[in-house]
């Protein structure tokens, strides 16, 4: 016994839909991953009792190449990532590495004191410790007992 499957063309188009979303999708992002626009700089933000700190992770980069700015609630890194240029001879194969600029502009959920900022920079992972504004640190109360 035969049994009939009823058509349903608005299936048919979302799943050319969701085809054409990957094609053009994987196609876009594939070129915006080396210039670190999609895929770029991962970030850690952890608000600790005191402090906001940013992490990182910034492999390949100097020190000297990374520039940090917090202006109002907003913190921005911006760096770049030089090319290593091949020798003459020598026969690139593949290159997935990126180089060349990159920024990430972050909101911060509190108010820092951009002046008393630490940054350490250790095995490619930048740490940026802010420390948060007196009147934005949580206060505690304690409750006493009659």
């Amino acid at each position: 016994m035969s049994s009939m499957i009823r058509w349903e063309p608005v299936r048919e188009l979302m799943s050319m839909r969701d085809a054409m979303d990957r094609f053009f999708g994987d196609a876009f992002l594939r070129t915006a991953e080396g210039v670190g626009l999609e895929d770029g700089l991962r970030v850690d933000m952890i608000q600790t009792e005191n402090d906001l700190v940013v992490k990182a992770s910034l492999p390949g980069v100097k020190p000297e190449d990374i520039r940090i700015s917090v202006t109002g609630d907003v913190l921005t890194l911006k760096g770049e990532v030089q090319e290593e240029k091949a020798s003459d001879e020598a026969a690139v194969h593949l290159r997935e590495r990126r180089c060349g600029a990159f920024s990430r502009s972050l909101s911060l959920p509190v108010d820092v004191v951009a002046e008393k900022a630490k940054a350490d920079f250790e095995n490619g992972v930048l740490t940026l410790t802010l420390p948060m504004a007196e009147g934005r640190k949580p206060k505690t109360i304690t409750v006493r007992a009659r």
